[in-house]
């Protein structure tokens, strides 16, 4: 029966949000095979690639969206799904009668095939199957899946996984990617099928070689949308299925799956090895664990093996001593390894060597790589609980003098605060280790420092114009301290800002033009400041005589009033 819309402008705006409902409106005429059926509403929107989009209408839900660009695979409402909704409400009028005729001809193609004999549906089928080979190759699949022959199953389910025909020059680019994994996940449907269809010992080996053939594979694509990484959990999740009702032998289980994760032609680890305790049970598990034990005894800084035994540990509720060994073994340059470690010691209620764990990683870090800030803040903030505000302070003035940034200012201007040691004590020596990190030459205009941006930040401006004066400040320091001090000191930010529109004039480009719109304009509004408006319109007469030639200028200076 036909109805009309069911969502409006307004729930377009809901569901996408403001920003991609936004960009949504610029697609609208982007829109085309625009179908309205009788719940369903599906469209093509040409953007960097064309997408594939499908509105419907459930009800009491409500309205739902989904397209095959890259946001709205992730189940977001996207930019597109926004223009096809945009596109129909603004054939509003016409959508209860092309639902009314989508309806009739859904009706009439139903007792027209229901009138078929099965040679002609038979004919019909493989027409079709000539011109469209994804149909065919689904239809294969269910055909390989559904038959005795295990062969062919297996055949059609690694060929689904084969990057060869997206790849260029060895490797799949991500504008391939996408079409790749489509066509990957049908692997997945499959093999669930063929454990369905009671062949669920062989699932469980067909599984077992896609694994294998798209972890060697995997790495040798480009996966930035995460597309293909979703394949792998699919395959090891259809494994873990076909296992539970298979049930191979538990010990041969772990040594095959300790061994794949292991494999260090395997690039697609993404799989959580106790997604398979039910199907290993106790014998599989201790098995696992043995060969997990000795692969990290091997080698401890193995990436892999250290995941395994932090995963072993932690699922079998393993001592905190046991995982503090496994992190302690490969100790990161920057003591982040030492923040795990004293995370996880707290955790555990162990306080004391949590710190000692800290300041360990505060000590050891090399200067190169770190320390770690969320270390620093951990030892900082355990200090302060602890009323110990001097050692606070100590660490805070010993990270500045080792890397000088706006950033660690700061961070030594909270603690000195705290401890009451700031103004007078602290602070010089502060703005002396800033002042010795950088010393520019004098009277140059194109130094740049900390310095300049740490005055600033304290608002001491007369100071950061002095430093900037010595040679301090950049281009970006000098205009912030014109604009902070234009409202009390006018004739010195007006300097500033005529200094800097001098090089613009022989610039070009439009970007160009409104920088030097902007700073005119600060110009004028210290002429004002100072009551000399008649120099100011004096120098724009001059400067617009010198640069008439660049008419996007003139147009530009216009439009600002200028």
């Amino acid at each position: 029966m036909a109805h009309a819309l069911g969502f409006t402008e307004e729930d377009l705006r809901r569901l996408a949000g403001a920003r991609s409902f936004e960009r949504g409106l610029g697609y609208v005429s982007a829109v085309s095979r625009l179908e309205i059926g009788d719940v369903a509403i599906t469209a093509t929107v040409d953007g960097s690639e064309a997408y594939e989009v499908e509105l419907s209408e459930n009800g009491d839900s409500g309205l739902t969206g989904w397209c095959d660009c890259p946001y709205g695979q992730e189940g977001n409402f996207c930019k597109h799904c926004v223009a096809v909704g945009l596109a129909v409400l603004g054939q509003a009028e016409s959508v209860p009668e092309r639902r009314s005729a989508a309806a009739s001809r859904s009706r009439l193609l139903d007792t027209w095939l229901e009138s078929r004999t099965r040679e002609e549906l038979l004919s019909l089928v493989r027409e079709q199957l000539v011109g469209d080979r994804d149909l065919r190759r689904r239809l294969e699949l269910r055909a390989a899946t559904a038959g005795e022959d295990t062969g062919i199953a297996r055949e059609r389910i690694l060929s689904l996984l084969d990057t060869r025909p997206f790849a260029r020059y060895g490797y799949v680019e991500y504008a391939d990617a996408r079409a790749y994994g489509r066509q990957a996940a049908e692997a997945v449907t499959a093999l669930r099928a063929l454990t369905a269809s009671g062949r669920s010992a062989d699932a469980v080996e067909v599984a077992r070689e896609a694994l294998r053939t798209l972890g060697r594979a995997y790495g040798e694509i480009d996966d930035s949308d995460g597309l293909i990484g979703d394949v792998v959990t699919g395959l090891a999740e259809a494994h873990v299925e076909a296992c539970r009702t298979a049930g191979p032998d538990p010990v041969e289980t772990a040594e095959w799956l300790v061994r794949h994760l292991l494999d260090e032609a395997n690039d697609a680890i993404d799989m959580d090895p106790f997604d398979y305790q039910e199907v290993l049970g106790e014998p599989g598990m201790a098995r696992a664990r043995e060969l997990v034990v000795a692969a990290w005894r091997a080698n401890p800084k193995g990436w892999t093996q250290k995941y395994l035994m932090e995963r072993l540990l932690k699922s079998d509720s393993g001592s905190v001593d046991a995982l503090v060994a496994v992190h302690a073994a490969d100790l990161a340059p920057n003591g982040h390894t030492h923040l795990v470690i004293a995370e996880e010691l707290e955790a555990a209620g162990r306080a004391a060597e949590a710190l000692e764990w800290a300041e360990r990683g505060l000590r050891e870090a090399e200067s190169d790589w770190g320390p770690d800030e969320e270390l620093v803040t951990l030892v900082c903030e355990r200090y302060a609980r602890a009323g110990r505000l001097a050692d606070v302070v100590t660490i805070r003035r010993d990270l500045l003098r080792a890397r000088p940034s706006l950033a660690s200012y700061r961070h030594l201007r909270t603690a000195a605060r705290a401890a009451g040691a700031w103004e007078c004590s602290e602070r010089a020596g502060a703005l002396e280790v800033l002042k010795a990190a950088d010393r520019p030459e004098k009277g140059s205009w194109f130094g740049g420092s900390v310095l300049v941006d740490a005055l600033m930040d304290d608002a001491d401006l007369e100071a950061a114009r002095q430093a900037a004066a010595d040679g301090y400040a950049d281009q970006r320091q000098w205009l912030a301290l014109a604009d902070r001090i234009r409202d009390r000191q006018p004739a010195d930010a007006l300097t500033v800002y005529l200094r800097w529109i001098e090089p613009l004039r022989k610039q070009t480009g439009d970007s160009t033009y409104e920088r030097m719109a902007e700073l005119l304009l600060n110009a004028r509004a210290c002429h004002r400041l100072l009551g000399t408006e008649a120099e100011f319109a004096t120098y724009l007469a001059a400067l617009r005589a010198d640069q008439k030639r660049k008419r996007k200028l003139m147009a530009t200076l216009d439009q600002h009033g200028l």
